[in-house]
């Protein structure tokens, strides 16, 4: 449990602030009347797009991104959460946003901003995550990998990578701190005329991070983990913040999976650190499965995507407790239990609607390669009830 602790690290007041005078400070609704991608409905998807959702359960909404999005194969979507996360009615304001969260090679990241208000015509803008420096003067990349995210009050908590140096396992962004730029060109940063962000119209600076105690390690289950993925349990008291760790499927020890309450919102972190500046786990479990791309709890219940394998293979969705383990079964596919997504990432319960959102990742060629060409899209944003899960 040592190994799990966190320190808190909060950027400055004056840092916020300094940076925050520099630049329009708009809101979320800004973001969404500017949405500049229309979403493709299941009917307009692909039909590798559509192959990459679930065989069982069968999925109750399907979407699929904009032509350049779905084939790109430098940017990757991960990390996923919701309006449904961030307040218990499923509204931030008088809008239902989804926010799909991609990695460009562990250099940049960035969140699509998704207007879920209708379901039939969802479009997004895209918001580039940065890091304020030179004391508010100036911001960088956020060069991190976004494997997951959770919306918990106006806070946004996204993973880091590991081997970046900070030893962050976990970032801070705000919604109160959506920052336009001025200046429409390749730098990120302080250019003639205001800001830039290669090409971005919003940028989200961090507010803070969380490091662990050490370097994490993917070599072992017995170290400081390197979080692959974290979501959000709101059948806790107080509600917590579920994280896992990955191993490949093609090998290694099964994942653990651990927990941290969240202070209540409105504070300017969003752990739950009894004044202290650390955080200690809740709750740590070690599971019997490998490959494990994200975990979602909810009444003690686990339910862990595994992605196994390359292209065009499902995946399996277990669902775990403390006394048992199961999951569907698929007796006319190859593997019996690989009836889950292609692929699937982040995982968020809308809790207002008891809908579980996941994403597919791949973006590859017909043998798996996903930088060669042609390219296969089997990417597609989907929804399936908890209760038939």
């Amino acid at each position: 449990m040592a190994k799990l602790k966190l320190t808190e690290h909060q950027v400055s007041a004056d840092t916020i602030s300094t940076l925050d005078g520099q630049m329009p400070n708009v809101g979320v609704d800004t973001v969404l009347k500017s949405a500049n991608h229309s979403m493709r409905n299941r009917a307009d998807c692909q039909g590798s797009e559509l192959a990459a959702l679930p065989v069982k359960p069968t999925a109750d909404a399907a979407y699929c991104w904009d032509t350049g999005d779905s084939v790109t194969q430098d940017w990757v979507p991960q990390g996923l959460t919701s309006s449904g996360d961030a307040d218990d009615d499923g509204m931030w304001g008088t809008n239902k946003l989804i926010l799909s969260g991609w990695t460009e090679n562990s250099t940049s990241a960035r969140v699509a901003f998704i207007d879920a208000n209708d379901p039939a015509h969802l479009k997004y803008r895209w918001v580039l995550l940065v890091i304020p420096t030179d004391s508010g003067n100036n911001f960088a990349r956020f060069g991190s990998h976004v494997g997951g995210m959770v919306w918990f009050g106006d806070k946004l908590i996204v993973t880091g990578r590991a081997g970046d140096g900070s030893n962050n396992a976990l970032y801070v962004f705000s919604m109160k701190h959506i920052l336009q730029t001025q200046v429409n060109s390749t730098v990120v940063g302080k250019v003639s005329g205001g800001f830039s962000a290669d090409g971005y119209q919003y940028v989200m600076p961090a507010v803070g991070s969380y490091s662990q105690p050490g370097a994490c390690t993917m070599a072992n289950d017995t170290d400081i983990p390197c979080f692959a993925s974290v979501s959000l349990d709101r059948t806790t008291t107080p509600f917590s913040i579920v994280a896992n760790e990955w191993f490949s499927s093609g090998g290694g020890p099964a994942a653990r999976i651990f927990r941290y309450n969240l202070a209540a919102p409105g504070g300017n972190m969003p752990l739950e650190d009894g004044g202290t500046g650390t955080v200690d786990a809740s709750q740590l479990l070690k599971s019997n499965a490998v490959g494990l791309q994200s975990v979602l709890a909810h009444g003690g219940t686990y339910y862990g995507a595994d992605a196994r394998g390359g292209v065009a293979q499902s995946g399996v969705m277990w669902r775990m407790r403390t006394s048992s383990t199961t999951s569907d079964t698929c007796s006319s596919w190859d593997m019996d239990n690989a009836c889950w997504a292609q692929h699937s990432e982040g995982i968020s319960l809308w809790s207002s609607t008891q809908e579980v959102w996941s994403q597919t990742e791949w973006a590859a060629d017909g043998n798996g390669d996903p930088h060669g060409t042609p390219v296969v899209p089997q990417r597609v944003l989907f929804s399936v009830p908890l209760s038939s899960m």
